[in-house]
């Protein structure tokens, strides 16, 4: 066939980019060729509206064992001989033409990432994003992807430890699914995903190839329209029993020493994992398609390299060493093939049968190679402007707070989800601390060690909407927060990117800012960006998501007996508000769905104050001096207590503060903030220890009783069926939805 512009953009490539490839192959390209570059270039694999601002982030230092972007996941030093591999990425446009399998192979995806550098998953963590959950469409998109969360986590053994479900109407069309794995590896075990020495072995590992996935990572860097639905063959089929035996057997074959580099096919499959380990190994591969493991007939060459099916790997194995190699995946029942070795000149020789289907310069495929590298234009959103006239005195101190309460408290995104993590295993592996003793992150032990990571994701993707530099540093304090109010000392970040179309000068502004941001808190908490990804293009006829920077942060307790617990301990114990009280609503949950305030001001925030309150805060831990910690965060304060009081059913009497709107005092989401406990008897060294800290003390521990300003407000368990309940009933109103409940 004649290959031309047409046929470029047809494959979603741009009129320059076809003439970069002839330049840089000098000639046309054949359809197979153009298939390839499609893939490689496509934003998904290449990054190339975002890698220049990508790498400004801090990228080196403190415990960090390899380079951001050197491997497939980051890697930190945590003693003791062990590293710890951590990884987040989204599965957002799978997710949202076929929930199940979108989210079911995302979690496979992001394990292969980490058990390819040797390292065997011990946690997985979700963050999410749907629309209105009265909505039939949001009840099946969520159902889907929970299902398919739990039905691959479960089955492939690794606990799912904690994430974050928020619901908004921008997601209505496209939701957000981002899946982050965390392992432990002894240091100098690692594998690296490239290719050495001329005439090794390249060997496919793993599940047969077939047509499920072709064009993902195409797809994947397209916006959602009502057509995408015909795009459900880009959807790929996951086996999470498989993943088990692949996994499995990776590690033993790692074990004999005989692997040379090792990849997982991800996004673009074949021509992927080629490419990117030729190019870091600045060698080439001759590959002989037929010899690629299939489970359908004929696949054409472009089928063959661009195919995602899940569950597969590709090893250099050391020449001589193939028949080792191969009894350990024969033991453990699955395919595998010699389908090529590495040369020396730098090119991708794919043959069919004998015949040459494509020639192509490894390096000229990938990114930080010779993929194209834009910086797109920006300029600031016309809706900053409506955000910047709010006026909080517009808005009138309801009589009823309590009435207020019980309405912010069933919100889909405060309450309990339940329903949700029933779903997924958390205690597979007996690792998990958290399910009995709750904390801000989940705390993880490792095993033969005293020691436990803090493992966290979070993003308050309104804060970010509202004012993306500052919305920024929120997330990344907040996970931060989060690792230091349960013990834990920040380690390193990997992040999810979830922003609109890049060619929309908004979004791209909203894009640049949101780095900015992370940036300089990450450099504040000494926190290094280990890697991530970044998904564009999370945008339908109606517009953009909110933009939606997800932290995945990971953090050390160099003793699992400083573990910090949210929840309070006994009757009597005094509370202590640590941070800023201040008189802010603004987009808080109270001011959005409550008072129907769609445009308001990021809350307030002090990066400096900030990183003076988790410095004090982890010396009040170490010295134990507080019984509980629990920050203060979606809902505000009256939600932070009620939280701290479910899991003994103990309540709380606190005082509100004369000088501060009362529903600021109590549903404001000020940041900065800490809810602790203190005994009676620990008060003096608390107040020496923090007298530089702004603190307040707001009330005591109850036996169960919940009193504001002397007024009762039911027991703590009136409240904790309201918190637990809320999304089985909103999703028991319909009664389309009783099947799905029922998941």
């Amino acid at each position: 066939m004649e290959i031309t512009k047409k046929t470029a953009e047809e494959l979603r490539l741009t009129a320059e980019e076809f003439e970069l490839i002839k330049q840089k192959l000098g000639r046309t390209p054949n359809f197979n060729e153009l298939c390839a570059f499609s893939g490689m270039w496509s934003e998904h694999c290449s990054y190339k509206n975002s890698i220049k601002w990508l790498k400004t982030l801090p990228r080196e230092g403190g415990r960090m064992l390899v380079k951001a972007g050197e491997e497939n996941a980051g890697l930190m030093d945590i003693g003791n001989g062990l590293g710890v591999v951590f990884k987040i990425e989204s599965h957002n446009h799978p997710s949202a033409i076929e929930p199940f399998q979108g989210a079911a192979t995302g979690v496979g995806g992001i394990h292969r990432d980490i058990f390819t550098m040797g390292a065997r998953p011990i946690a997985a963590l979700n963050s999410l994003r749907f629309g209105n959950l009265d909505e039939d469409k949001t009840q099946h998109l969520l159902a889907g992807v929970v299902h398919g969360i739990g039905h691959y986590g479960n089955c492939f053994g690794v606990a799912t430890v904690g994430g974050e479900i928020y619901f908004d109407e921008c997601y209505h069309s496209n939701p957000l699914v981002n899946a982050m794995s965390v392992g432990i590896v002894k240091v100098g075990e690692t594998v690296s995903a490239t290719a050495k020495g001329i005439g090794n072995p390249v060997m496919y590992v793993g599940s047969a190839t077939g047509k499920d996935g072709i064009g993902g990572a195409s797809f994947a860097s397209a916006n959602i329209t009502e057509e995408s639905v015909q795009d459900l063959p880009a959807v790929q089929v996951g086996d999470p029993f498989q993943e088990k035996k692949l996994l499995e057997a990776c590690l033993e074959v790692i074990q004999t020493g005989a692997i040379v580099g090792m990849q997982d096919m991800g996004a673009a499959g074949i021509i992927c994992s080629t490419a990117e380990m030729s190019a870091k190994g600045e060698a080439g591969m001759h590959i002989d398609l037929e010899k690629v493991p299939t489970r359908q007939k004929n696949l054409k060459a472009w089928e063959l390299l661009l195919s995602e099916s899940q569950e597969r790997m590709l090893m250099v194995v050391e020449k001589g060493r193939e028949e080792e190699v191969k009894k350990i995946f024969d033991k453990w029942d699955l395919p595998v093939a010699v389908i090529g070795k590495v040369t020396d000149d730098g090119l991708l020789n794919f043959y069919l049968n004998g015949e040459l289907e494509a020639s192509l310069p490894a390096y000229e495929l990938v990114l930080g190679g010779g993929a194209p590298q834009y910086e797109r234009e920006f300029s600031k959103p016309e809706y900053l402007a409506e955000i910047n006239k709010f006026n909080p005195s517009s808005i009138p101190v309801p009589e009823d707070l309590k009435e207020v309460a019980e309405k912010i408290i069933q919100l889909p995104s405060i309450a309990s989800k339940k329903w949700i993590f029933h779903q997924y295993d958390s205690m597979v592996g007996t690792n998990n601390t958290s399910t009995n003793a709750p904390s801000d992150a989940a705390v993880v032990l490792i095993k033969g060690t005293s020691k436990a990571l803090a493992v966290t994701t979070d993003c308050n993707s309104r804060y970010v909407f509202a004012d993306p530099y500052k919305g920024t540093m929120m997330a990344v304090s907040e996970a931060a927060r989060n690792i230091v109010c349960s013990g834990g000392q920040p380690l390193g970040v990997t992040n999810c990117l979830n922003f609109g179309n890049p060619y929309n000068t908004e979004v791209y502004y909203q894009f640049v800012n949101a780095i900015k941001g992370m940036g300089e808190a990450c450099t504040k908490f000494n926190t290094p960006v280990t890697g991530g990804n970044v998904s564009f293009y999370n945008q339908n006829p109606d517009g953009p998501v909110f933009p939606t920077p997800t932290i995945g942060m990971v953090g050390l307790l160099e003793n699992i007996e400083n573990k910090m617990t949210l929840d309070f301990k006994e009757s009597g114990d005094v509370i202590y508000l640590l941070g800023q009280s201040n008189d802010d609503i603004n987009s808080s949950q109270y001011l959005n769905k409550l008072q129907g305030v769609k445009f308001s001001p990021a809350p307030s925030f002090d990066l400096e104050e900030e990183f003076l309150l988790q410095q004090k805060l982890a010396e009040l831990i170490s010295k134990k001096i507080v019984e509980s910690a629990h920050d203060v965060s979606e809902g505000g304060l009256f939600v932070t207590l009620c939280e701290s009081g479910f899991n003994r059913e103990l309540g709380f009497a606190i005082e509100t503060k004369a000088t501060i709107r009362k529903d600021a005092y109590l549903f404001g989401e000020g940041q900065s903030r800490v809810v602790v406990t203190v005994k009676a008897d620990s008060i003096e060294a608390f107040e020496n220890t923090i007298e530089e800290l702004p603190h307040e003390r707001i009330g005591i521990v109850t036996g169960g009783e919940i009193l504001v300003d002397e007024e009762f407000w039911e027991n703590i368990d009136w409240w904790k069926e309201k918190y637990d309940n809320a999304i089985k009933n909103y999703l028991a109103k319909e009664e389309s939805s009783a099947a799905l409940v029922s998941i």
